[in-house]
């Protein structure tokens, strides 16, 4: 039997989260009280619920918000004063989409200005920044993995789950882990709808997921059972 500690260590992984741009205040209610009440590390949502979501929470988990979102071409300038105001509203936690376009130029050293940017803009927040792993080499990879780790961030996240060639798998996972050592942590998103998809993840070297289908999950948890 599948006990309560495999179940919450698992929800404790999980960043719960809700990003379809036509959710509804409804729909953003029912994801802060599912993700209390499954024991989650955070609820994500976009920038307009991040007050909402605040104060429906009530301190019981954090809220992360994402910056840039979901293709990081924003001015820097733009992304700092993102992260400014959503932490204003009481998002802990930023989801930060790295600068795609100079990750597809090789431009390293602009990927990591870029997140110090916004890293000077919240300089308490947890900032996980997203490198789209699906899209690169191996090589392009981990550089963009030391770029976002040299300009400030806790994590580095496979994917925004919005882009063409895909989501979190377990080799990208592997490599960034390998990458980023003791360094820092490994968010993986994008199609992460299964359990045994989730726990591979943690396995190859995940410390948070992010996930819309947490409560089909941890349901597949409990009739492991």
């Amino acid at each position: 039997m599948i006990g309560t500690d495999a179940r919450s260590e698992l929800a404790a992984r999980i960043d719960h989260t809700l990003l379809r741009p036509t959710a509804t205040q409804a729909d953003v209610e029912v994801v802060v009280s599912e993700a209390v009440s499954f024991g989650c590390a955070a609820v994500c949502v976009a920038p307009v619920w991040v007050r909402f979501a605040f104060e429906a929470v009530g301190g019981r988990i954090p809220v992360a918000s994402v910056v840039g979102f979901p293709h990081g071409t924003s001015l820097s300038a733009t992304k700092a004063a993102e992260a400014a105001a959503v932490t204003a509203l009481g998002a802990a936690e930023l989801d930060v989409v790295a600068d795609l376009a100079a990750l597809a130029d090789g431009d390293f050293a602009t990927v990591a200005a870029d997140v110090a940017q916004v890293r000077a803009a919240a300089p308490d927040a947890l900032l996980k920044v997203i490198v789209e792993s699906a899209a690169w080499s191996d090589a392009v990879l981990r550089a963009a993995c030391d770029a976002a780790l040299d300009g400030g961030a806790d994590l580095v996240k496979t994917s925004t789950g919005f882009h063409d060639a895909g989501g979190a798998t377990v080799a990208a996972v592997e490599t960034m882990r390998a990458v980023v050592g003791s360094r820092g942590g490994i968010k993986a998103s994008g199609g992460v709808r299964t359990l045994g998809g989730a726990q591979a993840l943690v396995a190859a070297g995940a410390d948070r997921l992010g996930c819309s289908a947490t409560g089909s999950i941890l349901a597949e948890l409990d009739a492991a059972g």
